[in-house]
Protein backbone atom coordinates (compact mmCIF):
# COMPACT_ATOMS: atom_id res chain seq x y z
CA UNK A 1 0.00 0.00 0.00
CA UNK A 2 1.30 3.51 -0.99
CA UNK A 3 1.15 6.19 1.22
CA UNK A 4 0.94 10.35 0.73
CA UNK A 5 2.22 12.68 3.24
CA UNK A 6 -0.92 15.05 4.15
CA UNK A 7 -0.18 17.89 6.70
CA UNK A 8 -2.68 18.52 9.40
CA UNK A 9 -3.49 21.25 11.49
CA UNK A 10 -6.06 20.40 14.75
CA UNK A 11 -6.35 18.88 17.76
CA UNK A 12 -8.31 15.17 16.38
CA UNK A 13 -5.88 14.24 13.95
CA UNK A 14 -7.93 11.63 11.79
CA UNK A 15 -7.53 7.70 12.48
CA UNK A 16 -7.25 4.33 10.50
CA UNK A 17 -8.66 1.76 12.18
CA UNK A 18 -7.12 -1.05 10.95
CA UNK A 19 -4.08 -2.17 9.00
CA UNK A 20 -6.13 -2.55 5.74
CA UNK A 21 -8.43 0.41 6.10
CA UNK A 22 -9.19 2.06 3.04
CA UNK A 23 -10.07 5.68 5.16
CA UNK A 24 -9.64 7.06 8.69
CA UNK A 25 -11.76 8.26 10.76
CA UNK A 26 -12.87 11.81 11.20
CA UNK A 27 -14.23 13.20 14.46
CA UNK A 28 -16.71 15.92 15.83
CA UNK A 29 -14.95 18.47 17.48
CA UNK A 30 -18.30 20.53 18.89
CA UNK A 31 -18.43 22.43 22.06
CA UNK A 32 -21.66 21.29 22.69
CA UNK A 33 -23.68 18.04 21.97
CA UNK A 34 -25.77 18.10 17.96
CA UNK A 35 -28.91 17.01 17.44
CA UNK A 36 -29.90 15.82 14.13
CA UNK A 37 -33.84 15.40 14.04
CA UNK A 38 -35.10 12.63 11.14
CA UNK A 39 -35.18 13.98 8.06
CA UNK A 40 -33.45 17.10 8.68
CA UNK A 41 -29.16 17.55 8.16
CA UNK A 42 -26.60 19.67 9.93
CA UNK A 43 -23.16 20.67 9.16
CA UNK A 44 -20.14 19.39 11.69
CA UNK A 45 -16.76 20.32 12.04
CA UNK A 46 -13.82 18.72 12.67
CA UNK A 47 -11.63 21.41 13.89
CA UNK A 48 -9.17 20.21 11.30
CA UNK A 49 -7.60 21.37 8.29
CA UNK A 50 -5.00 19.81 5.65
CA UNK A 51 -2.74 19.98 2.91
CA UNK A 52 -3.58 17.63 0.48
CA UNK A 53 -0.47 16.95 -2.12
CA UNK A 54 -1.44 18.29 -5.52
CA UNK A 55 -2.68 16.04 -7.80
CA UNK A 56 -4.59 14.25 -5.23
CA UNK A 57 -8.01 14.60 -3.38
CA UNK A 58 -9.59 14.02 0.05
CA UNK A 59 -13.62 12.22 -0.36
CA UNK A 60 -15.31 12.58 2.75
CA UNK A 61 -17.77 9.28 2.88
CA UNK A 62 -20.50 8.11 5.50
CA UNK A 63 -19.21 5.85 7.75
CA UNK A 64 -21.40 1.92 7.82
CA UNK A 65 -22.05 1.59 11.16
CA UNK A 66 -23.88 5.00 11.24
CA UNK A 67 -25.76 4.13 8.73
CA UNK A 68 -27.08 0.91 9.34
CA UNK A 69 -27.50 1.25 13.23
CA UNK A 70 -29.13 5.14 13.56
CA UNK A 71 -29.65 5.66 9.76
CA UNK A 72 -26.85 8.57 9.07
CA UNK A 73 -24.96 9.40 6.11
CA UNK A 74 -23.41 12.45 4.18
CA UNK A 75 -25.63 14.24 2.25
CA UNK A 76 -23.20 14.93 -0.76
CA UNK A 77 -21.59 11.61 -0.19
CA UNK A 78 -18.59 11.22 -1.22
CA UNK A 79 -17.70 15.10 -0.73
CA UNK A 80 -14.69 16.20 -2.32
CA UNK A 81 -12.31 18.02 -0.94
CA UNK A 82 -9.39 19.44 -3.37
CA UNK A 83 -5.82 19.92 -3.12
CA UNK A 84 -6.16 23.60 -2.96
CA UNK A 85 -8.73 24.33 -0.21
CA UNK A 86 -6.96 25.02 3.24
CA UNK A 87 -10.34 25.57 5.00
CA UNK A 88 -11.39 23.72 8.29
CA UNK A 89 -13.45 20.43 6.80
CA UNK A 90 -16.78 19.86 7.60
CA UNK A 91 -19.62 16.87 6.82
CA UNK A 92 -23.03 17.38 6.35
CA UNK A 93 -24.32 14.33 8.31
CA UNK A 94 -28.28 13.59 7.36
CA UNK A 95 -30.59 12.01 9.29
CA UNK A 96 -32.12 9.13 7.28
CA UNK A 97 -33.56 7.62 10.49
CA UNK A 98 -36.79 7.82 12.85
CA UNK A 99 -35.12 9.06 15.68
CA UNK A 100 -33.61 11.75 16.63
CA UNK A 101 -29.48 11.45 16.82
CA UNK A 102 -27.11 12.99 18.92
CA UNK A 103 -23.51 13.51 17.92
CA UNK A 104 -20.68 14.38 20.84
CA UNK A 105 -17.52 15.86 20.71
CA UNK A 106 -14.66 13.24 19.48
CA UNK A 107 -17.70 11.26 17.98
CA UNK A 108 -16.84 9.48 14.79
CA UNK A 109 -18.70 10.78 11.98
CA UNK A 110 -17.71 10.10 8.71
CA UNK A 111 -14.49 8.89 7.19
CA UNK A 112 -11.68 10.42 5.07
CA UNK A 113 -10.17 8.78 1.87
CA UNK A 114 -7.47 9.86 -0.11
CA UNK A 115 -7.28 9.44 -3.84
CA UNK A 116 -5.44 10.04 -7.10
CA UNK A 117 -6.91 13.03 -9.37
CA UNK A 118 -6.69 13.25 -13.30
CA UNK A 119 -7.69 16.02 -15.30
CA UNK A 120 -9.67 15.12 -18.96
CA UNK A 121 -8.91 17.18 -22.13
CA UNK A 122 -12.18 17.01 -23.87
CA UNK A 123 -12.33 16.68 -27.96
CA UNK A 124 -15.51 17.70 -29.49
CA UNK A 125 -16.96 15.32 -32.26
CA UNK A 126 -19.76 14.44 -34.06
CA UNK A 127 -21.14 11.36 -32.60
CA UNK A 128 -20.14 8.53 -30.22
CA UNK A 129 -18.54 5.22 -30.84
CA UNK A 130 -21.46 2.47 -30.84
CA UNK A 131 -21.99 0.70 -28.05
CA UNK A 132 -24.23 -2.75 -26.85
CA UNK A 133 -25.89 -0.76 -24.08
CA UNK A 134 -26.49 3.06 -25.80
CA UNK A 135 -28.55 5.04 -23.90
CA UNK A 136 -29.56 2.18 -21.94
CA UNK A 137 -29.60 3.76 -17.76
CA UNK A 138 -31.43 3.78 -14.80
CA UNK A 139 -32.22 0.01 -14.22
CA UNK A 140 -32.99 -0.79 -18.10
CA UNK A 141 -31.01 -3.96 -17.67
CA UNK A 142 -33.81 -5.32 -15.36
CA UNK A 143 -33.80 -7.29 -12.13
CA UNK A 144 -31.85 -10.89 -11.77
Amino acid sequence: MSKIVVKITGALVPEYQSEQAAGCDLHACIAEDMVINPQEYCTVPTGIRVEIPEGYEAQVRPRSGLASAHGIGILNAPGTIDADYRGEIKVILFNFGKTPFRIRSKDRIAQLVFSKVEHASFEIVADLEQTGRQEGGFGHTGRQ
